[in-house]
């Protein structure tokens, strides 16, 4: 505006300056819409601390603090088969600040637990994580090296032996019974608050068998303070190719502990997608893939889509194995 005169050029600067304040106020533009997150994030974890999920929970809230710039916390509300700690989350505002980290469990209990205090509708699906492999194990003491040793000596004194879990309705449990259908054996089934604590009683001989991650169970394995009786896999899992599978001895049992992260149906997509990106980075991070690597964890990132359709797959599998093996809880 060289020509301009003092006022004309104030006069132009101020309309300027007004239609600039406007532009930011108007609906749509940039900044109209909070920017998420803006304070810390709630992820609970319905399981004890200690075991593959409360582990790989926390590995990707530290990768998605730093990805997203707020707290990412964890809290652990273990409880009625996960049903306290997934139903704090489904009753939670639908904000995207409550994000609950679920297992096999949630699929077991659609059809499993009759009244439960949610329903699957109650909450929408985020992001897959990873998945452990199970084997079937056995502390020294019980001289089982074999699921031939299991059958023989749970024929032999009927319901004298146990099998821990961790906890009615988990994949441990489910797996547990269908390996009793399958070999018509009887074992007394001992529900822990989680994988950590059954596996101390195994360890120390309170109970016998029981159902695990791998890669919880691999250094004790190696160490001769458990035994490795199979693995409950469809073929050798490549992390523990020298254990042959259970199928391999006469038993079809697959079994195995994934991790997903949920939210409330109602919260914004749009924060579903981004948090979904968010948790695929995390998993391609070097520090959750190192830790995927050295304990046997696949990792199961993936869409949103994908979450869904493996969910409902997870579900109907485990309809299945529940009404053929007539598995109730009390």
């Amino acid at each position: 505006m060289p020509n301009a005169s003092p006022a004309a050029t104030r006069r132009r600067l101020l309309q300027m300056g007004g239609a600039a304040m406007l532009a930011s106020l108007a609906p749509g533009r940039a900044g109209a819409k909070d920017a998420y997150p803006d304070k810390p994030i709630r992820v609970i974890v319905p399981f004890p601390p200690g075991g593959t999920t409360d582990i790989v929970t926390r590995l990707a809230a530290a990768e998605l603090s730093r990805s997203l710039g707020q707290s990412v916390v964890t809290d652990n509300k273990p409880g009625a088969g996960t049903v306290i700690g997934v139903n704090d989350c489904a009753k939670s505002a639908p904000d995207g600040y409550t994000l609950v980290c679920v297992a096999n469990s949630f699929c077991v209990n659609t059809t499993l637990v009759h009244n439960l205090p949610y329903g699957p509708h109650d909450l929408q699906p985020v992001a897959l994580m990873g998945m452990s492999d199970h084997v079937l194990a056995a502390y020294p003491g019980s001289k089982l090296h074999s699921l031939a040793d299991l059958v023989q000596a749970a024929k032999k004194e009927p319901g004298k032996l146990s099998f821990a879990s961790f906890g009615v309705g988990t994949s441990a449990h489910i797996a547990g019974e269908m390996l009793m259908a399958q070999t018509g054996i009887k074992m007394v089934h001992v529900p822990y608050k989680g994988q950590a604590p059954a596996l101390n009683d195994l360890l120390g001989g309170q109970v016998t068998v029981m159902f695990g991650n791998w890669s919880e169970f691999e250094p004790y394995v190696r160490a001769g303070r458990l035994a490795a009786l199979g693995m409950a896999t469809e073929q050798r899992s490549p992390f523990a190719a020298n254990v042959p599978t259970l199928a391999e001895q006469g038993a079809k049992v697959v079994s195995n502990s994934w991790q997903g992260l949920l939210m409330p149906a109602k919260a914004p997509k749009h924060i579903g997608q981004q948090l979904n990106q968010a948790v695929n980075a995390a998993l391609a991070s070097n520090t959750v893939q190192a830790y995927f690597h050295q304990h046997g964890i696949r990792s199961l990132a993936g869409s949103i889509v994908d979450f869904q359709k493996f969910l409902d797959e997870e579900t109907a599998r485990y309809a299945k194995v529940i009404r053929d093996a007539h598995i109730t809880v009390s």
